[in-house]
């Protein structure tokens, strides 16, 4: 690893092809002082990232490309959506998307080492890639990024070029959790039994099943997202002490990234292995809970788009709901709200219009029920939802029901 003067980087840059593509972190990992530089000394390129968040890159001569559109990219013309699990997404790089420039966030050197921190994800896929084609690895070493074993742990002789630029890393937010989400939580808690291995996302949702397990046992983690939910049932006592936290990312507070430097009990894997839905069937009793925009009578779900537009992904919800189908004793949900404030409509639907990738859940919970999905028959599940939907939509879906024939 040699490492030059921020302001020296654009001179030390070897000779790049036309239109080189980079590859980097997204979530809350992304390297943003060493993303401006590049942005600067490399006038036409393509930038490779998943969950972009925040401000990036946007001008002409820059074409973003993704398989989740985060919030920093929604509704810009010049994001090309790439329709792929998470799990499979690394496989791109080594096909249709191979790296010119894998420009990464990194730790402290610790014995020769440095670590990728809270974003792991495809990252380890795309230096492999890198490698096999001779190109360049670039990092930005902030001293503020916590150094998190697994496999975005990295020797500094595979990093060509390196910046120091010292950065805060981003905290989370305090979650207010309002009265439908604690409802829908503490259903979701009940549904969990002790010894169960946990799959959660972000939110007042996931937030709210955390709060309501912490007087469980023997709880483990394996997931996409490590947040300060888990920490919180690690503190409380509700994780079984010897089972490693496995996930391919983090995001949380100050004290959940001062407890996670350094600490083997944590471990951030790359996607292919903590996405594989493979793997995550072979973990205990996997209960996978994730949220969607809307559900409709056929027990599909929409998680991804709306008005026909992409807001997010296939993501990682697929490859989670067809591994916890497979676990012993486990199970998939997609929990929401019933009633969509801001559009002022049910988010339980009669039929779905908008594109979707939906895979059948085990369950849909709402703050006023759940319905069983896997195992129900077509009749059952419509009157499932139909109960779980907001009493407002109640009369109107089971007249659709009817139309439909499901309750025939």
């Amino acid at each position: 690893m040699r490492i030059v003067a921020p302001e020296r980087l654009a001179a030390e840059l070897p000779e790049l092809p036309a239109t080189p593509r980079i590859i980097t972190q997204g979530s809350f990992g992304t390297p943003r002082a060493l993303l401006g530089l590049l942005d600067e000394a490399i006038p036409e390129y393509r930038l490779f990232i998943v969950n972009g968040l925040g401000r990036l890159p946007d001008r002409e001569g820059v074409r973003i490309e993704t398989t989740f559109v985060g919030s920093g990219l929604r509704g810009n013309p010049r994001v090309d959506y790439y329709p792929a699990r998470l799990s499979a997404t690394p496989q791109l790089f080594h096909g249709a998307l191979p790296p010119d420039v894998v420009a990464v966030q990194v730790s402290r050197v610790v014995d020769g080492k440095v670590s990728l921190g809270i974003e792991v994800q495809v990252l380890p896929g795309a230096i492999e890639a890198a490698r096999e084609r001779g190109a360049l690895l670039v990092a930005q070493i902030n001293e503020n990024m916590p150094f998190i074993h697994g496999d975005g742990v990295l020797s500094t002789d595979d990093i060509d070029l390196a910046i120091e630029a010292a950065e805060p890393v981003p905290v989370a937010p305090k979650v207010r959790i309002d009265d439908e989400s604690l409802a829908v939580g503490e259903q979701l808690a009940a549904m969990v039994p002790d010894g169960a291995t946990l799959q959660l996302g972000i939110g007042a949702l996931p937030e709210a099943v955390t709060r309501a397990l912490r007087n469980g046992r023997g709880l483990r983690v394996w997931t996409e997202l490590m947040a300060d939910g888990f920490y919180g049932l690690l503190q409380a006592g509700a994780l079984d002490e010897n089972q490693p936290i496995t996930a391919t990312f983090a995001y949380g507070s100050e004290e959940l990234y001062a407890w996670a430097d350094d600490n083997p009990r944590l471990r951030l894997l790359r996607c292919e292995t903590t996405n594989n839905p493979g793997n995550i069937a072979a973990q205990p009793a996997v209960t996978s809970i994730n949220t969607a925009l809307q559900a409709d009578l056929f027990g599909a779900v929409n998680a991804t788009r709306v008005n026909d537009r992409i807001i997010s992904g296939t993501g990682g919800q697929a490859d989670f709901i067809v591994g916890a189908l497979h676990s012993p004793g486990g199970q998939a949900i997609i929990a929401l709200k019933s009633w969509h404030p801001k559009a002022d409509r049910s988010t339980i639907v009669p039929k779905l219009t908008e594109p979707t990738t939906s895979l059948q859940p085990a369950w849909i919970v709402t703050e006023q029920g759940r319905a069983r999905i896997f195992g129900a028959s077509q009749r059952d599940q419509a009157l499932g939802l139909i109960e779980a939907a907001h009493p407002r939509a109640r009369e109107s879906l089971r007249a659709e029901a009817e139309r439909m024939g499901l309750l025939g």
